[in-house]
């Protein structure tokens, strides 16, 4: 180990209805490493600072989203897997965001929201800010496109910005969008989507930089025994979780392609 306390979380897909999901995964996954001589937590970590949390030279087993991996995690971080899940607008190891408005708003078309307001989970998100900046940019002819972007802190309060009328648009990336339509249905029902993104990588599974080989070895071939175990099926379920792709760092290149695609139409910012 890197002489750190080893840390497990899974936050970017933890709401309370899937929790215990979450946590009988890591079950398996903690016992399988401690089986294979790697230390690992019996219990996942909430509520930690994701930044703090994704640099934890501890990080045995984690989840971060493909923008912040791109763009300052790469040195920090190593790919164990990216996971495939079942909702809809998920292809393989790809993702996309659903832009959506209100569902009572008359306009259909996005070229039809100039002007108007836009919700972001954070400014760092790929799904939330940068695939809507990709889609946006062309029709932005380089200027201004919304009058105000706001910053909700998630999604699920984006599509309650949306929903409230304190915003018109807003980007939610489909795994988080199909669960919520499972566990929020009136939310969902109170907005409708727009326009789809084009496909990026989803959110992958990470272990910190400084751990050895040995245990990236060991953590893929355990999640890989979890994601076929039959007990856990019910948990896999719950979580839409089908399976996982091993990606290369090249392969998260397609998100920086997004953002250098939106500064040649000169719309580096979502704005």
């Amino acid at each position: 180990m890197s002489g750190s306390a080893p840390v497990a979380a899974l936050p970017m897909y933890d709401f309370p209805e899937i929790a215990a999901a979450n946590d009988a995964l890591w079950r398996r996954i903690s016992a399988g490493l401690r089986s294979r001589g790697v230390e690992a937590p019996a219990a996942l970590a909430r509520g930690r600072d994701l930044t703090d949390l994704w640099r934890d030279p501890g990080l045995v087993f984690g989840q971060t989203c493909g923008y912040p991996y791109a763009t300052a995690l790469r040195g920090a971080v190593v790919l164990v897997a990216t996971p495939e899940y079942a909702f809809p607008g998920c292809d393989g190891a790809d993702h996309r965001s659903f832009i959506v408005r209100a569902a009572n708003d008359p306009r259909r078309a996005l070229q039809d929201f100039r002007g108007a307001v836009a919700a972001v989970n954070s400014r760092d998100s790929n799904s939330g800010m940068n695939l809507f900046r990709a889609t946006i940019a062309p029709l932005a002819n380089g200027r201004l496109f919304f009058s105000d972007v706001i910053v909700t802190g998630a999604h699920e309060a984006s599509l309650a910005a949306v929903a409230q009328g304190r915003a018109d648009l807003a980007a939610v990336d489909c795994v988080t969008f199909g669960l919520l339509a499972r566990f929020r249905p009136q939310l969902v029902a109170s907005v409708a989507i727009v326009a789809e993104s084009l496909p990026s990588p989803g959110l992958p599974f990470i272990l910190s930089a400084r751990l050895p080989d040995s245990t990236l070895a060991a953590v893929r071939a355990v999640l890989f025994d979890a994601l076929a175990d039959p007990g856990l099926a019910d948990a896999r379920a719950t979580l839409g979780l089908k399976a996982a792709h091993v990606l290369t760092a090249q392969d998260y290149e397609r998100v920086l392609d997004y953002e250098r695609g939106a500064t040649a139409a000169l719309y580096s910012n979502l704005a």
